[in-house]
């Protein structure tokens, strides 16, 4: 079918203002259902399906294998090793049947059944689809899986800023860069068995508009099926859709990085243009007919998908079912204990890695009280390294900085501060300038040959791993004599304007009255070597950082004397001798770390030694909790598996250095006493909260509307890629090749822009670590406080009533869950 450009043309430029805002409506719709996935160097955890939770999950589900062959519920074979095992019981399959209303007429004996069958929801196809069939396709690549890496490799050149030394001309945007581009790739059309094919660019519309209006108005497709053809479409390339819709996220109204995502749609419609050309007449029209007859019957199919998937539901809430039974009654058996005057409190991040400590610290000393706070501390900040221009936001994806932290060295000394940064840069450009040599064209061996054998260093470091301390990366670069003197302090805030921010925080905290004579702010991070995915690890939420600058900037300013001064007036009473402890619980080793310990006063630094036995205890007791997981021995003695624990973080060839927040599964919003002295198994973030100190509901409504969708992100991106690895993880960590420096990894050479989790950060080899359980979220509050924050934000809404989490309260002598808008007891 040899369409030529005027036709083309002439195709898109009939379409009439009316037909135009019908294109534009169905484009956003499509564009609108991506969510974002951010870079390496920031990455955090997100619910793929987020801009979805406004549809019910099962019916998100029937769409994302209709429209992309994605499994959004565990898969059958998964849930009957599950069941077999015992882990889902007769009971728990009764209990779902009983709760889920839909699942009327199903039985047992029905779901039971089911295990041994798939669904059999073959994906909706595409025109790429439909134009590929040559009998000969079983010996090439699939005509969607080359243009998927051809899509691919061109997005990577795009948005690459960092990684490759000869940057292209972008400024026409990502459709634009795409169309010269596949003029210039003579390799494409031998992949996909058409040498032909680039007789066929004239027939590529010109611009981004003119590919949407061919596509929609040359397929012929029915104007209700517009929106979901082309949300498949994005689906085939969904890693760098989601890139796309990232770089839009952080972009302001109307700036270039809003368009790219269109652009890559449009991209991936005028690859249909372009195949067309090497058709003839008959096999076109046979195509377009074989289309539209698919999706004429795509409501019904989706409508039968969802049918299809209600057993998958069904299972879905007897495998939580059976989590929920252990939470409720280990939730009951709390004894309630909170010590009445501590001598020292610890406010660890609610990242569920902190659970087993603050566990373990209460056991090895009763007078130490940890609280539970989200890891940026309050502190909405982003960082300047010293000597740097390197800002980098330090919350959660869902915020946005307001105040800045930067690298200034105390004793305040400015000619000593203008000498460490000159230091710095120059180190820095020197540093980068032997980066440069080593990707030089001709250094390939010339490089190797003189220099190769200074790398046998960092190759005998991987095969004989150290135990070297975590070192986070800030201070690379700073001469060794500045290092000690370099503090992160938040600037260009009066002080009125610190001491709100100090009572903020401090409020929230539970702190404004009661404190100890000891206030630990204990952030935390990983620590691993060679891995491309490490600040995944450091941190589900807050951008991928660990949480030692938040701790370090506010711990200075709450021992500010200026700051404690303005303090009663704003009603915030601390004893004159309570001081505060910026330190990082590392995550790898459960170690805890100090900082800036020499800016205390002498009896603060007395109480913070006295301390130092009950961490080692604490975290030896951590390490045998953890050790079977990681297959070393439990028994083993504490120097030795601390030791082993430590080499696995310099290990370079270590893919699974800690499990991350594998096996998270709920999140207590709720005083201490709820849950001491449980064993939650680091399953649980908890974060406290005294409803008693919250009268107008204000405290309890930031809760539920940012670290309870922060944990929401977490939970379903370990969901997700456990339940797709392939599509919604990101595969096989031995095969990642990092792309344009920090955007993401390709498994292998090519292919989509992959996001999510490793297999590796899931699966220990044998069985599957995490197990893909919607979140419970269970809070100490007063029903009508909690209803209030629901009806004021449709975001929990939708969550709610569309199946995405699960919603309890502590009652009156008995938990209660919330179901379809009403609360009952727990039964």
């Amino acid at each position: 079918m040899h369409t030529d450009a005027a036709e083309q043309q002439a195709v898109a430029h009939a379409a009439t203002p009316e037909a135009r805002r019908r294109i534009e409506a169905a484009c956003d719709a499509a564009c609108h259902a991506i969510a974002p996935a951010w870079p390496l160097d920031r990455a955090i955890a997100v619910n793929p399906h987020w801009q979805r939770i406004g549809l019910p999950l099962r019916r998100v589900a029937a769409r994302m294998a209709l429209l992309g062959g994605l499994q959004v519920f565990p898969p059958r074979e998964r849930q009957r090793e599950t069941w077999q095992a015992g882990r889902i019981t007769p009971q728990d399959l009764a209990l779902a049947l009983q709760r889920l209303s839909a699942a009327t007429g199903l039985t047992e004996a029905d779901c039971i059944a089911a295990l041994d069958r798939t669904p059999g929801l073959a994906p909706l196809p595409l025109l790429i689809d439909v134009l590929d069939n040559d009998p000969a396709r079983d010996n090439r690549l699939t005509w969607r899986q080359a243009i998927t890496h051809q899509v691919s490799q061109t997005c990577a050149a795009f948005f690459d800023t960092a990684q490759a030394d000869w940057q292209p001309e972008r400024d026409g945007g990502l459709y634009a860069f795409w169309r010269d581009t596949i003029t210039h790739d003579h390799g494409i059309g031998t992949l996909m068995g058409l040498p032909q094919l680039q007789r066929g660019l004239p027939a590529l519309p010109a611009t981004r508009e003119d590919a949407e209006a061919w596509a929609l108005q040359h397929l012929g497709l029915h104007e209700d099926a517009w929106a979901d053809y082309l949300e498949a479409v994005l689906l085939t390339v969904n890693g760098w859709a989601s890139w796309c819709a990232y770089r839009a996220w952080q972009a302001p109204a109307g700036a270039p990085e809003t368009r790219h995502l269109r652009d890559l749609l449009a991209i991936r419609l005028a690859w249909g243009a372009l195949l067309l050309y090497v058709k003839d007449d008959l096999a076109a029209r046979q195509a377009f007919a074989a289309l539209q007859a698919a999706w004429r019957r795509a409501p019904d199919r989706l409508a039968k998908a969802e049918t299809a998937l209600l057993v998958d539901e069904v299972w879905q809430l007897a495998l939580e079912i059976g989590y929920q039974r252990q939470l409720a009654a280990q939730l009951a058996q709390a004894p309630g204990f909170t010590p009445a005057e501590p001598e020292a409190q610890a406010v660890f991040c609610i990242d569920v890695r902190s659970e087993p400590l603050r566990r373990a610290l209460e056991a090895t000393a009763p007078t130490l009280q940890t609280l539970g706070f989200a890891g940026f501390f309050g502190v909405p900040a982003a960082y300047t390294p010293l000597g740097t221009t390197a800002r980098r936001p330090q919350l959660p994806g869902l915020l946005q900085p307001v105040v800045e932290v930067v690298d200034r060295l105390l004793p305040g000394n400015p000619v000593a501060q203008a000498e460490a940064e000159r230091a710095r840069r120059q180190r820095l450009g020197w540093a980068e300038q032997w980066a440069t040599t080593t990707r030089w064209p001709g250094a390939a061996f010339s490089f190797v040959e003189s220099l190769g054998m200074g790398y046998l260093g960092k190759l005998g470091g991987w095969l004989r791993p150290a135990e070297r301390v975590r070192d986070g990366g800030d201070q690379a670069g700073l001469p060794a004599r500045y290092r000690p003197m370099c503090r992160p302090q938040l600037l260009g805030l009066s002080l009125d304007e610190r001491a709100a921010l100090a009572a903020k925080v401090l409020r929230a905290l539970g702190l404004a009255q009661g404190a100890a004579p000891l206030v630990m702010l204990v952030g935390h991070g990983s620590q691993s070597a060679n891995n491309a995915q490490a600040a995944a690890l450091d941190c589900g939420a807050c951008c991928g950082q660990t949480g030692e600058v938040n701790a370090r900037s506010l711990a200075l300013l709450l021992n500010d004397a200026d700051v404690r001064e303005r303090l009663p007036a704003l009603g915030i009473t601390l004893p004159g001798g309570t001081r505060f402890v910026a330190a990082l619980h590392n995550t790898t080793t459960d170690e805890i770390e100090g900082f800036d310990v020499d800016l205390l006063p002498p009896e603060t630094r007395q109480r913070w030694q006295q301390w130092q036995p009950v961490f080692a205890e604490a975290g030896d007791r951590v390490r045998r909790e953890r050790a079977a997981s990681l297959r070393l021995d439990p028994r083993a003695p504490a120097g030795k598996l601390l030791a082993a624990l430590r080499r696995r973080a310099n290990d370079g060839a270590q893919t699974r250095p800690e499990w991350g927040l594998a096996g998270n599964a709920a999140f207590v919003i709720a005083p201490r006493r709820r849950t001491w002295g449980t064993v939650l198994q680091g399953r649980a973030f908890l974060h406290d909260y005294d409803a008693a100190h919250d009268a107008d509901g204000s405290l309890l409504e930031l809760l539920m509307t940012a670290p309870m969708l922060v944990t929401h992100w977490i939970n379903w991106q370990y969901h997700a890629s456990t339940c797709e690895p392939e599509r919604l993880g990101s595969g096989n960590k031995l095969l990642h090749n990092v792309v344009g420096g920090h955007l993401g990894v390709f498994e292998g050479n090519g292919g989509d822009l992959r996001i999510g989790l490793s297999r590796q950060s899931l699966h220990d080899g044998e069985r599957w670590v995490h197990e893909p359980l919607r979140l419970t979220v269970v809070i100490d509050a007063p029903e009508a406080a909690i209803e209030a924050v629901i009806a004021k934000h449709a975001v929990l809404q939708q969550l709610l009533s569309n199946g995405w989490l699960h919603l309890w309260r502590f009652g009156e002598g008995a938990l209660a869950r919330r179901d379809d808008g009403r609360w009952t007891a727990l039964g």
